[in-house]
């Protein structure tokens, strides 16, 4: 994804399109009811912090409970791919959990996110796993849930942060959403917008939002 502080229409549909070339976008169509696990109280508040930053920002909702799933944001902390095996019922939440472990550990990956959709397209719940590697550890508490929240709020092309973080420093040395990133956000949560499109004129409408919002070049 681009780094200038405006987007143009092909930046906005880069930000859906994936690496096969197919435009997918989606955002949630159920409020998120978050649980975040491996972490202490002060790090769980920073999380559920900034998921509530997220959430508002999109005009979206947060739930105490899903009434289908319970939880349907899921964050997982870990010090090893393997202690996901170890989890109590993970594997019937996530299918070919030991394969992937083992993809994660070739790759030496230190985060991976897996969505689950509903009947319209809409994400419906979305499993998010950290290791703590010496990059994750180094990194502040407060930049990683901002920038994990900011990855789960919609479905992002999986090129869409390679290089790019979607994250500001400000001068006082904490961090915001990127503005453009954030506009875009809130345009993908305009009602009138569907939950799901694989159509790429559906990044024409979220650019004609963006422009009305003069965040835009």
């Amino acid at each position: 994804m681009h780094d200038q502080e405006t987007y143009t229409a092909k930046d906005v549909e880069a930000c859906f399109t994936r690496s096969d070339g197919a435009y997918v976008f989606a955002r949630w169509g159920r409020a998120i009811a978050p649980v975040i696990f491996g972490v202490d109280e002060a790090t769980l508040g920073v999380f559920k912090g900034a998921c509530e930053a997220v959430v508002s920002l999109a005009g979206h909702k947060m739930a105490e409970v899903d009434p289908e799933i319970g939880a349907n944001l899921m964050v997982f902390f870990c010090s090893d791919w393997s202690e996901l095996t170890e989890v109590p019922h993970l594997d019937q939440l996530v299918p070919d959990l030991v394969p992937l472990v083992e993809r994660l550990k070739s790759a030496d990956a230190n985060q991976y996110r897996i969505f689950r959709f509903d009947d319209d397209g809409g994400i419906k719940a979305c499993f998010v796993f950290l290791r703590m590697d010496e990059v994750l550890a180094d990194t502040p508490a407060d930049t990683i849930a901002l920038s994990q929240m900011a990855q789960m709020i919609v479905l992002w092309s999986d090129q869409a942060f390679v290089g790019s973080s979607p994250l500001a420093i400000v001068p006082d040395g904490g961090v915001i959403l990127k503005p453009q990133v954030g506009q875009l956000i809130r345009a993908a949560y305009d009602p009138v917008l569907p939950a799901a499109s694989r159509d790429p004129s559906h990044a024409l409408r979220l650019f004609a939002r963006l422009t009305a919002a003069g965040q835009v070049q």
